[in-house]
């Protein structure tokens, strides 16, 4: 059971850290902020790049170094998304190993527990014969 219980966890831990990496373009959202079209896919680019650094199996490196060495927007872009989105997705994976090693701690405990209950039954039936209830297995 505390095996079960582990593993329901560490499952809802990565589906809420999937949920928050989100799916959708940033690109149309700035565009519609009044970005420059180059910073906008820069943006959005090295978010995908800085996610990718901060160990998000989801995302993939990306970035037109072409464009990053002559389009100044899209380099800006570019390097405030991978910053912006590599710090959040490394907090993101930190609060995911936390609350995992919360509940590795509860389920120790719970075992420590279990484990301090039958010493005390053991010791309770220190000396007393029990050959008689053998039979009972």
């Amino acid at each position: 059971m505390l095996r079960t219980n582990f593993h329901r966890h560490a499952v809802v831990v990565l589906l809420a850290t999937v949920l928050m990496a989100g799916c959708a373009s940033t690109r149309d959202t700035l565009v519609q902020r009044g970005y420059p079209p180059g910073y906008a896919q820069g943006f959005d680019d090295g978010c995908h790049s800085g996610r990718k650094a901060g160990g998000s199996m989801f995302d993939q490196f990306e970035k037109d170094g072409w464009r990053f060495d002559r389009d100044r927007d899209y380099a800006t872009g570019w390097s405030d998304g991978f910053r912006q989105c590599e710090s959040q997705q490394e907090n993101a994976m930190r609060q995911s190993r936390m609350v995992i090693e919360q509940q590795r701690l509860r389920e120790l405990r719970q075992q420590n527990r279990l484990d301090q209950y039958h010493e005390l039954e053991r010791e309770a039936l220190d000396g007393v014969d029990t050959s008689g209830l053998k039979s009972l297995k």
